[in-house]
């Protein structure tokens, strides 16, 4: 048997993390790992105590037509990586990595392109992770520099969606 990689082993987690998520749209799974060690997991689902949208059989978002990356105030869930990030101390996200995986709740396929929404950009940013690897498909995946999000703030130009 070959064995993978570190990077896909924790971006399989990841993809199982996604397996719990409630959402009706996409559905989402995060690892947070430092010093090769898994920190915390998350994924997307309405907060403890409240029902989620698979429960309830509706999406508001999804009813309104709103494209992704838009009006996440009306969305019933938290996201995986906050999620993720709630679940660990900020002295163990401090200098980590975000594995994160997403897939279409309808078609199965993978979020390609998929980027944190400017929300849990600035959770990960305060959290102190320094990069993201995301899984476009089941063999690839992009690793995206967390600074990159400080320098390049769409929130100073009104910038929709991603």
């Amino acid at each position: 048997m070959k064995r993978i990689d570190k990077t896909n082993y924790y971006l399989d987690i990841a993809e199982a993390a996604l397996e719990r998520s409630t959402c009706l749209r996409r559905c989402f799974g995060a690892v947070i790992v430092k010093d090769d060690e898994i920190i915390s997991t998350g994924y997307n689902g309405a907060p403890r105590g409240r029902k989620n949208c698979v429960d309830i059989g509706t999406c508001v978002r999804e009813k309104l037509n709103i494209p992704r990356g838009e009006r996440y105030e009306l969305c019933r869930s938290v996201h995986a990586e906050q999620n993720a990030i709630i679940s660990a101390p900020r002295k163990d996200t401090i200098g980590s990595t975000m594995y994160l995986v997403g897939k279409d709740a309808k078609t199965g396929k993978y979020v390609e392109n998929g980027m944190p929404c400017s929300l849990c950009k600035r959770f990960i940013i305060n959290a102190g992770i320094v990069k993201i690897v995301h899984r476009d498909t089941k063999t690839k995946y992009r690793v995206i520099d967390v600074n990159d999000f400080i320098e390049n703030d769409e929130s100073l130009e009104g910038t929709f969606g991603y």
